[in-house]
């Protein structure tokens, strides 16, 4: 779960709780068609990305801070992967959907 109150961005809570709650359509439904994914500096295929890391390794993030209007989050991440990681996700966002994300080690 996320502290109370964050993330404060409504589109990026959606992530999050959808990434915790493990709920695909949800997920989808805040992430804009044409969204784009880079982690670790590459980027990669959204819809691949998000199966392998997300719900087939059972992802769990937990919000440590946030900053730019909860834009910019420092996350605990665990997922049958990577385990335990400390995390840093910057999300682009327009008209109420994620139109893209940046994540790697925080």
């Amino acid at each position: 779960m996320t502290p109370r109150g964050m993330p404060s961005h409504p589109a990026v809570r959606a992530f999050v709780d959808a990434v915790n709650s493990q709920d695909r359509d949800a997920l989808w439904a805040v992430l804009a068609k044409d969204a784009t994914v880079v982690d670790v500096g590459t980027k990669r295929d959204l819809h691949a990305w998000v199966e392998r890391e997300l719900f087939s390794s059972h992802a769990r993030m937990e919000v440590v801070r946030e900053s730019s209007g909860g834009l910019s989050l420092t996350a605990r991440f665990h997922n049958d992967i990577w385990g335990d990681i400390d995390t840093a996700w910057e999300f682009t966002v327009t008209d109420g959907v994620i139109r893209g994300f940046v994540t790697g080690p925080g």
